[in-house]
């Protein structure tokens, strides 16, 4: 196998004169990349950065944040991304359980954070826009040789990125992704969806998720033009898909419901030039996907994944229009079963949780290795998530297995109360989860956000739900809120539903 910064440079070496990254109206060619990526690398070994250590980053969507993970590749160091909008005491958990040693970020980062007491880093702080007491600006590289360093030592086993799961507790699990996994990842969907140094690939999420940054990294190892949104709009993602001629993208779901309510707009130009969209992360609803295929006019597909296992099933609804509840079969690099509560496998249609071999497989969780070895079931990653397989061998997602509703020793799944209401006109968005009950353990409650200027009673929901599901599943906590809450990904994160509906509720 190919080392990622080695394939980079000789890509780099054949196309110099080639655009290789967009970012806010900047552009970067190969070979500027390629001697930018040659002198961090020279200016961190000469700063005393050192093979294997752990570097953390606030990281915004930029050329420099790319050209920094290129230079991880090159030098075997580990980089930490994080959002810069967390609070300090989260960043400081995620420094903490990446045993970062140095940090690369902005001015303003470090006065907000000197502000509240600093960070614990012992090793070097770089500052990656102009000078700042106690750090060395990072402006100060391109004073350094573009030949590049080569460390003979580094294999392709060491971590490149470890990304932290966004779960229910205070303690993230940092999924380490060496450098393999990441040439493995991007290797396997370049075959996957047939791109080419022709393409240019959009990613439109933050960097600090392996999405975007899988992305981003798939046109530079093969000549393509990588197309970087430093912010997403769905106005901007239109706009950018047709100026800068995008041809492939993978976008979570929030986004492409936002871009799907645009499209019937007169004022929206043509996209032309797109010839394949991916939907990730969530469920994409029907009606989304239809408005999707009818209106980009390009092979649609969505995919099934986690960080740990990356992309697991993908299906193209141009060639199976009768599968649309689907997100596909398993990909070649991967094998999918379900999984009952006692172990045993389950038959198809039976709900039971998703498990995954493949060869995309993360290295672990960094420094919990028990934990990751729990999650393993004879060699499948247990995802955590619910769902079943047909007797085609398409895969059907349920929901999380942690937000499964027991009500009287009754499972209930969220996504039936979901889809439910969902039906209803005047309803946005909705979310069920698990509310405490004296007498049941937990009952079934509904935040629901509605529509603009659309009115929406309990009762209107009561009467929808008692006529389309069972007893069991009616929802006896009804709260009308604003907005869910929601990550940078646009992900709902259900386990704060319960703090924010007694925050934010509207009515009840």
């Amino acid at each position: 196998m190919k080392k990622l910064a080695n394939q980079f440079y000789e890509i780099a070496a054949l196309y110099p004169n080639k655009i290789a990254i967009w970012c806010d109206d900047k552009t970067i060619t190969y070979k500027e990349l390629a001697d930018l990526v040659s002198q961090y690398s020279n200016y961190l070994l000469k700063n005393g950065v050192a093979y294997r250590d752990h570097i953390g980053i606030p990281m915004n969507n930029s050329i420099e944040s790319v050209a920094l993970i290129l230079t991880a590749a090159n030098l075997g160091v580990g980089l930490v991304p994080i959002n810069p909008t967390l609070p300090i005491d989260a960043i400081k958990t995620a420094f903490a359980f990446g045993n970062v040693k140095h940090l690369i970020a902005r001015r303003i980062f470090f006065e907000q954070c000197d502000k509240l007491g600093g960070l614990n880093i012992n090793g070097i702080k770089f500052c990656l826009d102009g000078e700042y007491d106690g750090t060395l600006p990072l402006a100060d590289a391109k004073k350094m040789s573009t030949k590049r360093p080569i460390l003979e030592e580094v294999s392709g086993d060491e971590t490149l990125i470890l990304t932290m799961t966004s779960g229910s507790t205070g303690s993230p699990k940092p999924i380490d992704l060496t450098q393999n996994n990441k040439y493995q990842r991007a290797m396997a969907h370049i075959n996957l969806y047939n791109i080419t140094k022709d393409d240019n690939v959009l990613a439109a999420t933050p960097l600090y998720h392996s999405l975007a940054e899988r992305l981003v990294l798939i046109p530079l190892l093969i000549g393509g033009t990588s197309v970087l949104l430093p912010r997403f709009t769905p106005h901007i993602w239109l706009n950018c898909v047709k100026n800068l001629q995008v041809t492939f993208t993978i976008a979570v779901s929030t986004q492409l419901s936002q871009i799907a309510e645009l499209l019937s707009s007169p004022f929206i130009p043509e996209l032309e030039s797109l010839r394949c969209v991916v939907s990730s992360s969530a469920l994409l609803e029907p009606h989304v996907k239809t408005e999707l295929i009818e209106k980009l006019k390009c092979e649609f597909h969505e995919m099934y994944g986690t960080s740990e296992i990356s992309t697991a099933t993908s299906i193209n609804f141009k060639e199976s229009l009768n599968k649309k509840q689907s997100v596909g079969r398993p990909i070649p690099e991967a094998d999918i079963r379900i999984i009952k509560d006692n172990g045993e496998l389950a038959s198809n249609y039976e709900i039971g949780e998703i498990a995954c071999k493949t060869s995309l497989l993360c290295n672990g969780y960094y420094g919990m290795s028990e934990v990751f070895n729990d999650a393993l079931q004879d060699g499948y990653f247990k995802t955590g998530d619910l769902g079943y397989i047909d007797e085609d061998g398409f895969l059907y997602f349920v929901g999380r297995k942690k937000e499964l509703i027991i009500t009287g020793g009754i499972n209930v799944y969220p996504s039936d109360i979901e889809k439910c209401v969902l039906k209803l006109p005047e309803v946005s968005e909705c979310a069920a989860f698990a509310y405490p009950d004296e007498r049941l353990g937990e009952v079934v409650a509904l935040a629901v956000v509605t529509k603009p200027n659309c009115k929406l009673t309990k009762r209107a929901i009561q009467i929808q739900c008692a006529r389309n599901l069972a007893d069991f599943q009616q929802p006896h906590k009804i709260f009308f809120v604003d907005e869910l809450p929601k990550n940078a990904m646009g992900k709902l994160m259900k386990f704060k539903l319960m703090e924010y509906v007694r925050l934010h509720c509207l009515d009840e």
